[in-house]
């Protein structure tokens, strides 16, 4: 079946149905959006994979847990469940009471050849209301904010790019400057997201 029609909202009463086809398209047709949020929060240390994983995790809750008479479109709320399970992660393994991050298991695995992949047993995430996930995101806007007061006019003008996917190269392309001081920009940046997330 063709989705490419159908809104969010529609796919997720296909969803509510049991069509599966639909839960695989609007899973594939939000993972950029998975890899932007990632690529934004890799700058706080972890790894932009084990980031993603858990934007997915979040992606599929979204899914679980959307309302369809609620105010908020899918796009928004998946937005929101996406950042607030991936700060989770990383407040998570930077307070060290769980597992590192890197030590995922994949959630379309199987434990033994007959168990069902272990997305099929994710309960829907209780504390993912809107009202808690904006105050993160908020909390998360207002981070972004202090850290733009901390850059120089090179960090700045790197950062944006940088967040948007663009690899070193087209960066330093954009910017006429050689690859190197795209580097070194960026790991300044990382350095000093470090020392304010710790404040």
């Amino acid at each position: 079946m063709n989705f490419e029609k159908n809104t969010d909202e529609e796919l997720i009463l296909f969803i509510r149905n049991g069509n599966e086809d639909a839960t695989e398209y609007l899973l594939k047709k939000y993972t950029p959006l998975v890899r932007k949020s990632s690529r934004t929060l890799y700058l706080i240390g972890a790894d932009t994979e084990d980031l993603s994983q858990e934007g997915m995790i979040g992606l599929f809750k979204a899914i679980q847990n959307y309302q369809e008479d609620t105010t908020a479109s899918f796009y928004t709320f998946a937005r929101l469940c996406i950042d607030r399970q991936i700060y989770s992660a990383i407040k998570a393994s930077n307070r060290k009471k769980h597992s590192p991050l890197n030590s995922y298991i994949s959630f379309y695995s199987q434990l033994n050849e007959d168990d069902a992949p272990l997305i099929d047993n994710l309960e829907a995430d209780n504390n993912s209301n809107p009202e808690q996930i904006i105050l993160e995101r908020e909390n998360a806007s207002h981070f972004m904010d202090l850290l733009q007061s901390h850059l120089s006019k090179m960090e700045k003008a790197v950062l944006p790019l940088y967040l948007d996917g663009q690899s070193y190269a087209d960066i330093a392309a954009s910017l006429n400057k050689p690859m190197k001081s795209i580097d070194n920009a960026i790991q300044r940046i990382r350095e000093k997201v470090r020392k304010l997330y710790e404040q």
